[in-house]
């Protein structure tokens, strides 16, 4: 009886362990198809996949994450003021379940809702500026206060200070010391573990290519 209760058990084990490797693996290929193209419509078909892993592995707070950060992105895309406004609507609802199944907020779901926050707001900057640049910038404190070494806090904000006007301290000049910030601490990440978030890297690098070149005026 002893014997039978143990393989039971070991069969469980490996069954749950593969479920999560499952989840794992197609969440990671899912991922790269989506943050490795530049062309529109290929995104937007990744993201709908992130959207049905989701679905699918609805009690696992990744591929709601995910699939947050895919509809954020593909905002900035859209033209149209109320498709935007609605890509950010579902990068909220689905931030809210990682937050929920997670139980709290962490550093990774703090700079996640600034990112959120600055797609909504460049909707309509010029009447928005105000109530979600200050969401913005207080999710990234409190990202910083939780792990001051994460490097998506200094990419969000190199973003930031690179499209700002300079007569308000933004640009390149401005931006480039944030980028390049990011660009060391990307460095100490991997990419073996979609749980571990590390999105922002390829973005980065290109950024900081483009804060090296000189500010027009």
């Amino acid at each position: 009886m002893t014997r039978y209760i143990i393989v039971t058990a070991i069969a469980a084990f490996a069954y749950l362990h593969c479920q999560a490797q499952d989840f794992k693996d197609v969440l990671q290929k899912t991922f790269t198809a989506y943050d490795t193209t530049q062309n529109v419509q290929k995104k937007i078909d990744a993201s709908n996949k992130l959207t049905m892993i989701a679905k699918k592995y609805n009690e696992e707070w990744a591929p709601h994450f995910y699939n947050a950060y895919s509809k954020a992105v593909l905002s900035y895309m859209e033209q149209d003021e109320k498709k935007r406004d609605a890509y950010v609507d579902d990068a909220e609802k689905e931030l809210d379940e990682a937050v929920g199944i997670l139980g709290k907020d962490n550093d990774e779901t703090y700079v996640m809702k600034a990112l959120v926050a600055n797609a909504r707001l460049a909707v309509d900057g010029r009447n928005r500026w105000q109530k979600y640049g200050k969401i913005f910038n207080e999710n990234l404190e409190k990202a910083k206060e939780i792990n001051p070494d994460n490097p998506r806090i200094y990419y969000l904000l190199g973003i930031s200070k690179f499209y700002m006007p300079k007569m308000f301290g933004g640009g390149k000049k401005a931006a480039l010391p944030y980028f390049e910030k990011a660009d060391g601490l990307f460095a100490k990440e991997n990419d073996a573990d979609i749980t571990k978030p590390y999105w922002g890297k390829i973005q980065n690098t290109w950024m900081l290519a483009q804060a090296k070149g000189e500010d027009k005026e």
